[in-house]
């Protein structure tokens, strides 16, 4: 078995386990000046499309995944079966029916994937609307599609278009309520959920459980009861270094239960520096998440190359924050996890390091960006002194600023980590309970953060009326196309949102 340094198709470097007499197994540098290794790939034929063409196959495209994703719109929204490996899925989530979609057309699966993309980028930054988005987007599309045919520059109504959403975003925010009380929030959960009660109230009892500032975690339980429980934990605002990293494709993050963390504010410059922990992380099987404050490209590389062979579990979270309080989170990690912090201030070397040294977590998880570290029962008592020494530096600061970084960490170690152990009847019935929690949850976070709106369409409308407005400030026909395009589109989704809600319901 050997720890590959860089890519096996190019550099003759190799990390190797090798037994040494009177030293057992250990990780060991090598050079080996054997044959490169060369990868032909031979590619099909290519499909070639211009103009017209190419613009109607995309649509189509559009239209088949945006239509088998449009009847889950609205309250009374339908399921949809799909049929995968390990038997059928019954779900109402548009990002999981989009990423489900590929269509054997090469240019129809184009338009498709542009949709998905929409989707995916939807969920990572709002956690929910991915269905509503996908509508608009189809809308816009099919629209502008139809302006350029009839001889309108596409980059002039694109720049009317952007500029119409900024304003409408704008009127947005001022038109934005925040949510008040456990009612509120009961009442985003179950919309977000389809109306689901059940759920509504599952969030806001984890919500008044571990404050605004704490964190959900979505877990399968063992029998068909729903419960919750808090655990000590903190989220941080970094993610993984590198995509491939990523261990749960489907979701597009890093999962580790009972990994071990290293914490460092130092600079990882050679592979070298952490062979040791490598090795005993890789003995012990289990997972290692490095927080260091940088690390070189030649050490990324060699991690991920190792990962992607399924030599090594690793993944890789650059120090959040800024300056002196970059080091406090720091500290705040070592404590969560138990590991030692190994600053150069204290003397403490990578080369150094001990596997000793290293933290531990029960489960760790890890967008592309933020960290949410849930701890080991083992480190119970150190959080809470650490809570109580942060408590007393906040006290004798008079500095607003470090006030606010102090009370932020605070409020992260405090608030804890709600773990939701969702149950049911069957394996289809346990997915899409999870998916609604999870839209739920990123609903209600989202509406603690920014606020609510009418919904039902009606928002939409409001915005419409916006429109001419923002028009007439454009003296480009073009762009005056794209303002248009946005109102017409506003008013359609509405149209969708109650032809759908009658038509399935």
């Amino acid at each position: 078995m050997s720890l590959s340094m860089f890519s096996p198709l190019y550099s003759p470097l190799k990390f190797s386990f090798k037994e040494e007499k009177g030293k057992g197994n250990s990780w060991a540098l090598r050079q080996s000046l054997g044959k490169k290794k060369l990868m032909v790939v031979r590619a099909g034929p290519k499909r070639i499309a211009f103009d017209k063409e190419c613009r109607k196959a995309l649509l189509s495209g559009i239209n088949k995944l945006a239509d088998a994703v449009s009847v889950t719109l609205g309250p009374r929204g339908r399921n949809v079966v799909l049929s995968e490996a390990g038997g059928l899925k019954i779900i109402n989530d548009g990002v999981t029916i989009a990423q489900a979609i590929e269509l054997p057309d090469t240019i129809e699966n184009a338009g498709a994937t542009l949709i998905q993309e929409v989707a995916t980028k939807t969920n990572r930054l709002a956690g929910d609307g991915t269905t509503t988005a996908i509508v608009l987007a189809r809308e816009m599309i099919k629209a502008g599609l139809l302006a350029v045919d009839f001889g309108a520059n596409p980059v002039s109504m694109k720049k009317g278009m952007d500029q119409t959403v900024r304003e409408l975003v704008k009127t947005l925010k001022k038109k934005s309520h925040p949510v008040r009380g456990n009612d509120d929030i009961k009442a985003v959960a179950s919309i977000s959920a389809g109306n689901d009660e059940f759920i509504g109230s599952l969030i806001a009892e984890a919500i008044k459980k571990i404050g605004p500032d704490g964190v959900i975690c979505i877990e399968s339980s063992s029998s068909a009861e729903t419960s919750i429980m808090v655990e000590e934990g903190m989220k941080i605002d970094k993610g993984y270094m590198s995509p491939h990293f990523i261990n749960n494709p489907d979701k597009s993050i890093v999962e580790f239960e009972n990994a071990k963390v290293l914490v460092t504010d130092q600079k990882i410059s050679s592979v070298k520096e952490i062979v040791p922990l490598l090795e005993k992380a890789t003995q012990l099987s289990v997972p290692l998440l490095i927080f260091a404050e940088d690390i070189s490209k030649q050490v990324l590389e060699t991690l991920v190359i190792n990962k992607m062979q399924g030599m090594l579990s690793v993944a890789v979270v650059q120090c959040p924050g800024f300056r002196d309080g970059k080091k406090g989170v720091l500290q705040d990690i070592a404590m969560l996890t138990g590991a030692d912090f190994l600053s150069g201030d204290l003397g403490l070397t990578l080369e150094g390091a001990t596997s000793d040294q290293l933290g531990i977590a029960r489960k760790i998880t890890i967008t592309s960006n933020s960290t949410t570290i849930v701890a080991h029962p083992s480190t119970k008592a150190e959080i809470q002194a650490r809570i109580m020494q942060i408590k007393k530096d906040l006290a004798e600061t008079d500095n607003k600023s470090i006030s606010e970084k102090l009370s932020q960490r605070i409020a992260k170690l405090s608030g804890g980590v709600a773990i939701l152990k969702v149950g049911a009847h069957t394996e289809t019935e346990l997915e899409d309970r999870k998916l609604r929690i999870e839209d739920a949850k990123n609903a209600t976070f989202a509406a603690m953060d920014e606020g609510i709106v009418p919904g039902g369409g009606a928002t939409f409308i409001h915005l419409s009326e916006q429109v001419p407005l923002i028009k007439e400030s454009f003296q480009d026909p073009d762009e005056q196309i794209g303002a248009d395009i946005i109102g017409t589109v506003r008013h359609i989704a509405f149209l969708n949102l109650n032809i759908l809600t009658h038509l399935v319901g």
